[in-house]
């Protein structure tokens, strides 16, 4: 991938989430700026002007403020919405409600999946996730060497989310690539990336219409048939739920299974501990997430405002790095070291206001589940120091390889 950009020279004035330096050493990075920087928001001219606060009381606060940020685009790009949306309503709905929708709209449009993801709709996924954790694992075979990424990680929300919207589960391929498209490209040129994002509004389009023929017990259906104060969704709102859907259960999940494993692949003692004491396997998932969380989510400005002294411009972005939030020293004790028995965590995951994951009991039940499996079959595993870790680029962190010696199955 080519940035329209080019390379990162200073990561306070210059900085750039989808340079891949910038999720490979991000700890660092945020660390040199706070500390010895004494620089607590950071700014770039890139992407027609984008900030990066890092603190959690600058993130809470941007988070909850609804008056000057809009959500009505939550992905960084180098195209503005008014670019081609110069006249949203007042309470837009945007590309993917409700994560893309302002109040008062987004309450409704929140409100309306709820059901589908309460822990009486996700926890009988148990079983199924538990037998495709099992399957992955079969079909690697007896192999010392593995990417725990690629062929376990990955393919786990990819298949649990295909299956939610009642798609083809051997279409994991093309969910994979999009959501490369949306999350990761974000610094190629517009004319490529429309280019890919009309192939799978194809696809898109096909998955619905099929589904308006031949209905069935889905999340697709669900949608097709749901009401917002009396009315059927629009077409555009059915399939920007899907995309956010897709995009969010599918990225996130498979990042932060990705960062927990790599985290227990570079530390023996948290791995052998889990492994002989799987009880304590849901508390460590809370810490991986603090200590790992995937997810930086972007609001817009919505007038010139003066942020505590930022001059920010309208429309300019703001990235809200919950992961930086999560490891600030005001409100974590010890917040850079992973402690896997942590009692007190109340991290910020899955976002702070009104915009917190829906669908935190999936990921939640995912996570736990495809850590307690891979413990099960491989109690012992490093990594791999022949081969290279890489991780994703863009506002959602995870790896893309993780190559692990196994040392020791069951």
């Amino acid at each position: 991938m080519t940035s329209i950009y080019g390379p990162v020279t200073d990561w306070e004035r210059d900085f750039d989430h989808a340079d891949p330096e910038y999720n490979a050493n991000v700890h660092q990075i945020w660390d040199d700026l706070l500390n010895k920087k004494q620089c607590p928001v950071a700014h770039t001219e890139r992407y027609g002007g984008t900030w990066l606060p890092l603190t959690h009381e600058l993130v809470r606060e941007i988070a909850y403020d609804t008056e000057h940020f809009t959500s009505r685009s939550v992905v960084v790009g180098t195209t503005k919405p008014s670019q081609f949306d110069p006249q949203p309503p007042p309470s837009p709905i945007g590309n993917a409600p409700p994560i893309s929708s302002d109040p008062p709209f987004h309450a409704e449009a929140r409100r309306l999946l709820l059901p589908a993801f309460s822990p009486k709709k996700i926890d009988p996924w148990a079983s199924e996730i538990r037998r495709i954790c099992h399957q992955l694992i079969d079909d690697m075979g007896d192999v010392q060497f593995v990417d725990a990424a690629q062929q376990y990680s990955q393919d786990i929300p990819v298949q649990v989310i295909a299956r939610m919207l009642g798609f083809p589960v051997q279409d994991a391929d093309k969910f994979r690539h999009f959501v490369h498209l949306v999350l990761e490209s974000v610094n190629e040129d517009r004319e490529t990336r429309l280019a890919k994002f009309m192939v799978f509004d194809e696809y898109l389009t096909h998955q619905i219409n099929d589904h308006i023929a031949n209905p069935r017990d889905d999340l697709t259906t669900y949608l097709l048939n749901a009401e917002i104060m009396g009315n059927k969704l629009s077409p555009e709102h059915v399939g920007g739920t899907i995309i956010l859907l897709l995009v969010a259960g599918i990225d996130t999940t498979w990042s932060g299974i990705g960062s927990s494993l790599w985290h227990l692949a570079t530390n023996a003692v948290d791995r052998r501990r889990l492994a002989e004491n799987p009880a304590m396997i849901p508390t460590a998932v809370e810490e991986f997430l603090r200590a790992y969380a995937p997810v930086t989510m972007a609001r817009l400005v919505r007038d010139d405002y003066d942020f505590h002294g930022y001059a920010m411009k309208e429309e300019d972005w703001v990235l809200l790095p919950f992961p930086a939030a999560n490891r600030d020293p005001d409100v974590f004790q010890d917040p850079d070291t992973v402690v896997i028995d942590r009692e007190e965590n109340r991290h910020a995951a899955f976002g702070l206001g009104i915009h917190r994951c829906l669908g935190s009991n999936l990921a939640r039940l995912e996570m736990n589940v495809a850590i307690e499996v891979f413990l099960e079959r491989f109690p012992d595993f490093e990594l791999d120091q022949s081969e290279e870790v890489t991780w994703s680029v863009g506002q959602v962190r995870g790896p893309r390889k993780l190559p692990v010696r196994i040392t020791a199955r069951s």
